[in-house]
């Protein structure tokens, strides 16, 4: 291999590398997939998604999230459709809005903890992934707060307090530790739970994340 192949494999092989890097380099609560085994979500996105890609009609986005929620699935299932939702909602505005106003008002008439939960974690989403400038119609909602509801109406729920600990990777901290502590104790018992802790963001485990409580 002479130096010009060498010295071109090698820009091949940086440009690939700083794409890999900037794929990570996103807000946990979108950049991360969680880990659902076997378990039905919407379709596969990617970050790269854009309206009228791969086939998904945004207009059934909010009638299949719910057809998903209302399944009554885990909670690391509704994080991941959650998740691939808030990817697809902010290709249109509309149908971002369409989304939160249903989960808010379906957490508003049941009161209990899932449907509190959805709207809370939603609402963080849309926050980690809106940019400055764009129409976010989470801003007035205090997401976090609805995942500290469903804690207290759920009781013990180890998968909760994961979603509750990544939400609240920039604090408080003092709620983040608590968060990360009851996630790691109920990952003995909880294989898929154990599972995305061991799971990487950023070169770290997702366990060291929490722990260290920012990205490396």
């Amino acid at each position: 291999m002479n130096s010009q192949t060498l010295s071109r494999n090698f820009g091949i092989a940086t440009i690939v590398l700083a794409f890999s890097t900037l794929a990570l380099a996103g807000p946990p609560l979108i950049c991360h997939p969680i880990e659902i085994g076997p378990a039905h979500s919407l379709p596969w996105v990617d970050l790269n998604y854009q309206k009228g890609n791969d086939g998904y009609d945004l207009k059934n986005l909010t009638r299949d999230t719910l057809a998903v929620l209302d399944a009554n699935p885990s909670v690391l299932v509704r994080m991941e459709t959650l998740r691939r939702a808030t990817i697809y909602a902010r290709q249109d505005s509309q149908v971002a809005k369409e989304l939160l106003v249903r989960l808010h008002a379906r957490a508003t008439d049941s009161n209990d903890a899932l449907t509190s939960f959805d709207v809370g974690y939603l609402a963080e989403a849309y926050k980690q992934w809106m940019g400055r400038g764009e129409p976010n119609p989470a801003n007035s909602l205090d997401g976090y707060g609805l995942i500290q509801k469903a804690i207290a109406l759920r009781g013990s729920d180890p998968e909760m307090e994961f979603a509750a600990a990544l939400v609240t990777l920039s604090g408080p901290q003092h709620d983040h530790d608590a968060h990360v502590q009851k996630a790691m104790a109920g990952a003995k018992t909880d294989a898929l739970l154990a599972q995305n802790l061991a799971s990487s963001f950023r070169q770290q485990s997702i366990s060291a994340l929490l722990t260290s409580g920012k990205p490396e």
